[in-house]
């Protein structure tokens, strides 16, 4: 037995989440009592934790595109795997591989062999591979996955290149006022001292902080640490979501992180569908890559397409739909063409939310210049003050 994270609809066709103990996946809904299409998303309970450990190592995009290529060229799928196994792969990718070839091989399929190595395959690569399996088109659905994957893998780098500036900065500010606090204002607090005079308020808590931090260095880094480690704790611990629910609404900001979560739903969704899965499932594996602040709206949508509604009708009742992106969906459900459709608003959202992150980042790597000029600038005049207001007396 087997214990499994549910999400399903209510008595009352409300979301609703459980752990339940079953045989397999199958043997959820029975488990449960209902009917499977209640279920709106099952996984394991081992999984997040084997995610966390190993998902990251396991390099999915190029594991597509490589095993695309390869079925492309008219090779069988087991033939295809056992030339990715016989390159030189780190531990964890060997480990998925030889247990996806070692299922193919008693009979299972293609996306059951993936279900099975869940520290390498989420559950969306699992169900585009799936759905894939019933159209025919394998291949197809991996290089979908690939893109999608370098796409993801694209914005994550423009992030991370965005922040090393402002990182560097803020590194290089607190390096410097940790330096002037240990080394430089015990030094002036000696010096002040000897000379005597009523000193500036200011002035005197600088030197107590200056003094303190010369004495007592390690309970300084101490302090440092600690300040450090309470936000990642906080952050491992709700301070995230909570972060993100009020970063989305503040005026300016709000609007364009509502963007950037569309585009990636859309772009998820875009995947899926033109993978061949289903709406319906789609929404549901899709709530997965969802920003927090959208799922109870996804929900409530997903819940309202199952009963028949429209995809573009849905999404524009629960604010999952701008007006460009609306028109664009319902072009795509007239012309059937609805994951085309989608993939091209997700690209239209890119180009915008690309120019924004090029304003943003040249508007604060100076402001932050400027900040910390301002920081050390004051530390610097708040010891030098005492000497000035000396001279004064002096003349």
């Amino acid at each position: 037995m087997a214990e499994f994270r549910v999400r399903y609809l209510d008595a009352a066709r409300q979301p609703a989440e459980k752990r339940v103990q079953a045989a397999d996946v199958g043997g959820v809904a029975a488990a449960l009592g209902l009917s499977p299409a209640a279920l709106l998303a099952v996984e394991p309970v081992q999984a997040a934790a084997l995610k966390s450990r190993g998902g990251r190592s396991f390099p999915r995009r190029q594991f597509a595109q490589q095993l695309g290529v390869l079925l492309r060229a008219g090779i069988p799928l087991l033939e295809a795997l056992q030339t990715l196994q016989s390159q030189d792969n780190p531990p964890a990718v060997a480990t998925a591989l030889d247990g996806v070839i070692a299922r193919i091989q008693l009979g299972e399929s293609f996306s059951a062999a993936l279900a099975s190595q869940p520290q390498a395959f989420d559950a969306l690569f699992v169900a585009v591979v799936e759905a894939s399996e019933r159209s025919g088109q394998v291949e197809q659905a991996l290089f979908e996955q690939a893109s999608y994957l370098a796409w993801v893998e694209q914005l994550r780098g423009k992030l991370v290149a965005a922040a090393i500036y402002p990182a560097m900065l803020v590194t290089a500010g607190t390096a410097v006022v940790l330096f002037l606090l240990v080394f430089v204002v015990p030094r002036f607090a000696g010096l002040l001292d000897g000379v005597g005079g009523e000193l500036p308020m200011a002035s005197k808590a600088l030197i107590a902080v200056g003094s303190f931090s010369g004495a007592h260095p390690l309970g300084l880094l101490l302090i440092a640490a600690v300040l450090v480690a309470l936000p990642v704790l906080a952050w491992q611990h709700g301070l995230r979501e909570a972060l993100q629910s009020r970063l989305w609404k503040l005026p300016l900001i709000g609007p364009k992180l509502h963007l950037l979560a569309l585009a990636q739903l859309y772009r998820c969704l875009a995947m899926l569908l033109l993978a061949g899965v289903p709406v319906v499932p789609a929404l549901v594996n899709a709530r997965g890559v969802a920003a927090a602040h959208l799922r109870a709206a996804l929900d409530r949508a997903t819940e309202a397409v199952r009963l028949g509604e429209r995809l573009s009708a849905c999404l524009q009742r629960e604010g999952l739909a701008t007006p460009v992106s609306l028109r664009m969906l319902r072009v795509g459900e007239h012309s059937g063409e609805l994951g085309a459709m989608l993939a091209q608003a997700a690209g239209f959202y890119d180009e915008e939310l690309s120019r924004l992150s090029d304003l943003v980042t040249r508007l604060i790597n100076p402001a932050l210049m400027l900040i910390m000029g301002l920081v050390i600038g004051t530390v610097v005049v708040l010891m030098y003050l005492p000497i000035f207001q000396l001279a004064d007396q002096v003349q």
